[in-house]
C-alpha cells in the first residue's frame, strides 16, 4: 500500500465544563440561545502522506498542530471523521518527554526502544549505535535528570531514528545539537525516507520546511487554510507574518540599540515594539576561528508584562543562506512572563562554519508567533577565520588516513 496516512474530515473537540455557578448560568443562557459552539480544536482536516514522503505541519500556536500528532500517534480518538494509519509508528511528540529522570539513559533509551514496539534482545542489540549516534558514550549510565536539554533530546531521537518505523511524527526534531550533529539526523532522516517510512514533522521553521518536506499542511485555528508544496505553503506563511509585524511596525524606530550596536535602518527592522532588542554582544566577537565557541547575548526591554515571548536566533550567509535557526520554544526553554529590562543568552559550544562572511539574526515573537515584537535581519556580522580543507557551510574536525599495507 503506498499510502502510509489518511486523514479524512477529521475533527476534534473538547467539552469545557463551567466549574462556577455564574458560568453554568451564562452556558445556559448560550444553549438556549442557540450561539454555544463547541471548542473544535480540529474541523474538517484532510489529507494523505505517502511512502516515503514528508509532509510539513505548520501554524500558529493553538493552530491544533499538537492536537492532530497526537490523534495520528494513538492519543485520543477523532470527533468526526476518519483516519488510517497503515504502519508501524514511531512518535516523537516530545523529545525525551517520556524519559524517567532517576533512571540512567541506558536505562532510558532501552525502555523506550521497548515501548516503540522492539523486543528487549532487539533493543539490546541496537543500544551501541544508539549511544554512538547520540554521541553520550561518557554520559549514557548518568541518571537522565543529570542530563542538559540538548543531550535529553539527542538520546531521544537516537532511539526514535533506529526502531525504524514505517511512519514517524516528528516535533521540531532539528532543535537538537550542533550543526554538524544537525547534519547528521538529516542524514538519518533521508535514510528512513529512502526506505520508505512517511514522515510528518511540525516546524516553526520556513527553511526547515522547504529543505525537508515534500508537502506542507497549514492549520489555524483548528481548520487547513492550506495543503500544497512545501515551499508554496511557507512563502504564505512567511508573507503572512511578516505582512501581520509590518502593520505593527510603528512609523518611527530607533535608529540604533542601546548599547552602541550598528544602526538599524528600517528595511533591517520590524515588529510592533511591545518589546523591544536593545542590545545584541558577540562573544568573544565578531571574528572567531572556526571549531570555537559563540556566545550571543540579547537585551531586551518590556514596558507591559508579557506572556511567554519566544527568543528567535538565526546565522545566515549575505545572499540569505540560513546556516542555523533555533529558537527558545523548539528548545523548550520556558520563558516566563517577562516586564521591564533583562537579557537571555544563547552559548554554542563550537560553531564549525567555514570561513567567511555571515549575521546573526536576532528576534522576539509572541507566543503564538503570529508577529514580531522586534526582530533585526542582517545587522550583526559575524566574520569566520581559520584555514578549512572544506567547501560548503560547515567546517567540522576531520582528518584523511590510508593504510598502505
Amino acid at each position: 500500500m503506498n499510502t502510509l496516512v489518511k486523514a479524512d474530515g477529521l475533527g476534534k473537540t473538547f467539552n469545557t465544563r463551567p466549574t462556577t455557578a455564574k458560568r453554568l448560568h451564562f452556558s445556559a443562557l448560550m444553549r438556549r440561545s442557540g450561539t454555544a459552539d463547541p471548542l473544535w480544536a480540529l474541523r474538517n482536516v484532510s489529507f494523505e502522506v505517502a511512502r516515503g514522503e514528508m509532509l510539513g505541519i505548520v501554524g500558529a500556536n493553538g493552530a491544533g498542530k499538537s492536537t492532530l500528532l497526537r490523534l495520528l500517534g494513538g492519543i485520543g480518538r477523532p470527533t468526526t471523521g476518519t483516519l488510517e494509519m497503515n504502519g508501524r509508528i514511531g512518535a516523537l511528540l516530545e523529545l525525551g518527554g517520556g524519559f524517567q529522570g532517576d533512571l540512567t539513559g541506558r536505562e532510558n533509551a532501552i525502555l523506550a526502544a521497548v515501548v516503540a514496539g522492539l523486543l528487549k534482545t532487539e533493543a539490546l542489540e541496537l543500544l551501541p549505535e544508539i549511544i554512538r549516534f547520540a554521541e553520550m558514550e561518557n554520559f549514557i549510565d548518568a541518571p537522565v535528570r543529570t542530563y542538559s536539554t540538548g543531550m535529553t533530546m539527542r538520546l531521544a531521537f537516537a532511539v526514535a531514528v533506529h526502531t525504524e518505523p514505517e511512519i514517524m511524527l516528528v516535533d521540531e526534531y532539528l532543535a537538537v545539537g550542533d550543526l554538524a550533529f544537525q547534519a547528521k539526523c538529516n542524514a538519518r532522516i533521508t535514510r528512513l525516507r529512502e526506505a520508505g517510512c512517511a514522515i510528518l514533522l511540525v516546524s516553526h521553521g520556513m527553511d526547515q520546511i522547504r529543505d525537508q518536506c515534500d508537502r506542507a499542511l497549514w492549520l489555524r485555528r483548528g481548520e487547513v487554510v492550506a495543503c500544497d508544496t512545501a515551499n508554496a505553503v511557507a512563502t504564505y506563511y512567511e508573507q503572512e507574518m511578516r505582512e501581520e509585524s509590518l502593520r505593527r511596525t510603528p512609523e518611527t524606530l530607533p535608529l540604533s540599540t542601546a548599547s552602541g550596536s550598528p544602526s538599524l535602518r528600517k528595511e533591517n527592522r520590524f515588529g510592533s515594539m511591545e518589546m523591544e532588542i536593545i542590545g545584541v554582544t558577540l562573544r568573544p566577537g565578531p571574528k572567531l576561528t572556526c571549531g570555537a565557541p559563540l556566545a550571543i547575548e540579547i537585551r531586551y526591554r518590556s514596558p507591559e508584562t508579557l506572556e511567554s515571548p519566544i527568543f528567535a536566533l538565526s546565522i545566515t550567509r549575505p545572499d540569505g543562506m540560513i546556516c542555523l535557526d533555533t529558537n527558545t520554544r523548539s528548545a523548550r526553554i520556558p520563558i516566563p512572563p517577562l516586564h521591564g529590562e533583562g537579557c537571555i543568552q544563547l552559548t554554542i559550544e563550537r560553531l564549525d562554519l567555514a570561513p567567511g562572511s555571515y549575521f546573526i539574526n536576532v528576534g522576539v515573537f509572541d507566543s503564538n508567533w503570529s508577529h514580531a515584537y522586534d526582530f533585526h535581519w542582517h545587522v550583526y556580522q559575524l566574520f569566520m577565520e581559520g584555514g578549512s580543507a572544506h567547501k560548503g557551510i560547515i567546517a567540522p574536525p576531520s582528518q584523511w588516513t590510508m593504510d598502505l599495507a
